[in-house]
């Protein structure tokens, strides 16, 4: 190398020392980066993110933790094992808690209902599911009725009665919570009304389904718990003294062996309202004939999701073509407000039948109406619209 070159190369790392010289540490000149909560506040969830529980409502493992204390429980409980044709009722919960997602307390006023229900006065929590057994059915109706009844002879959590009539409905006179269960196949409600039965006596029930299930077996029944399936339970509920001879179902469209089905229903203690009785009679008519079914007695709303046509719900176990929309069931359950209910549920969501999740968003919109239900002393209020409004049902 030469001298030249030499010489300019220690220039150059004199220069780069010096340049270094003056520079300090990073961490003595950059400031402490702010904190999450101090410059963005709280981690809040998302319609798309956060633990899944029922619209972002506070969860709850009820069953275990005897603390925990409420007015009204959401609870799934993941049972298909009942089915006669497509499985996958399990999966039901949590399709229905996903398609709540969008729903939170802090908006969730309804312009139908006038009301937001997490605003009334009602502690309002998910519960989460009963670790229902997959393997026996036998031990998982137990399971079930254990958990509903554990559920429902907690304390209300108000300091004040949010259910007044409740008490008076009750055998000992005692307010309790109400539940709305997910499902499951509609052989949930069984064990249901068994520890219902316990408390309120035998109740009546408002049934939204395309089938009846008051059949007495299917071929093959052999043993005593193969009676047990989601077509046959109210047969086996009302020979246990469970529903009382008020009962009716509506939307019912299903095929039938013959009227001797029919006569069958009413033995078991029901009247029906088919799905085609909403163009002969309207929705109004259907409101009133409910009402006056059910009366004053205690009462117990169990709605299959396949009420509702399967164009607008497809995932479901038993489809039937020819069902109600969204809209006219919504409608037809803000005109039963103010009955004494003393329970709700929605089953039969199979969400792997399921597109876009259409399904399983119906489901939980209809939970936030029975909600809004439970909390209304009667049907809202039509809304007063401006102009002239021709009367037209479809």
């Amino acid at each position: 190398m030469s001298l030249k070159r030499l010489l300019q190369f220690a220039l150059s790392a004199v220069s780069v020392k010096t340049v270094f010289a003056h520079q300090v540490p990073l961490g003595d000149t950059i400031e402490q980066p702010e904190t999450w909560l101090s410059k963005y506040g709280p981690q809040i969830d998302q319609p798309f993110s956060g633990p899944l529980a029922f619209s972002h409502m506070t969860y709850s493992r009820c069953l275990e933790d005897e603390s925990a204390q409420f007015d009204i429980a959401v609870l799934g409980m993941p049972f298909d094992t009942g089915t006669s044709y497509r499985p996958g009722a399990r999966f039901g919960p949590y399709a229905i808690r996903s398609g709540s997602r969008r729903q939170r307390e802090a908006r969730g006023y309804s312009l139908a209902w006038g009301n937001n229900p997490y605003e009334q006065g009602s502690k309002i929590i998910d519960c989460g599911d009963v670790p229902v057994i997959p393997f026996d059915n036998v031990l998982a109706m137990d399971q079930m009725e254990v958990a509903y009844s554990t559920l429902l002879n907690r304390p209300i959590a108000s300091s004040q009665s949010v259910w007044a009539k409740g008490a008076q409905l009750a055998k000992d006179g005692r307010e309790r919570p109400r539940i709305v269960s997910l499902g499951g196949d509609h052989t949930i409600v069984l064990p249901i009304l068994r520890a219902l039965n316990k408390v309120y006596g035998p109740v009546s029930v408002i049934h939204f389904d395309a089938h009846l299930d008051t059949w007495n077996g299917y071929p093959g029944t052999v043993t005593e718990q193969s009676r047990i399936t989601h077509g046959t339970f109210f047969y086996v509920a009302n020979e246990e003294g469970l529903v009382s001879n008020s009962s009716i179902h509506a939307g019912i469209r299903c095929k039938l062996v013959g009227l001797g089905d029919i006569d069958n229903d009413e033995s078991v203690g029901f009247h029906f309202i088919t799905s085609d009785d909403i163009d002969d009679h309207g929705v109004p008519a259907i409101i009133k004939r409910i009402r006056e079914r059910v009366g004053d007695t205690p009462v117990y709303l169990s709605l299959d999701i396949d009420v509702i046509d399967p164009g607008l719900a497809p995932a479901t176990g038993t489809p039937e073509a020819g069902g109600w929309t969204s809209r006219e069931v919504k409608r037809i359950i803000r005109g039963l407000a103010g009955l004494n209910f003393v329970g709700a549920d929605i089953v039969e969501v199979a969400p792997v039948y399921d597109h876009a999740e259409i399904t399983g968003t119906a489901a939980a919109d209809l939970v936030h109406d029975f909600l809004s239900m439970f909390m209304s002393q009667s049907p809202p209020t039509p809304h007063a619209l401006p102009g002239s409004w021709p009367r037209d049902e479809l």
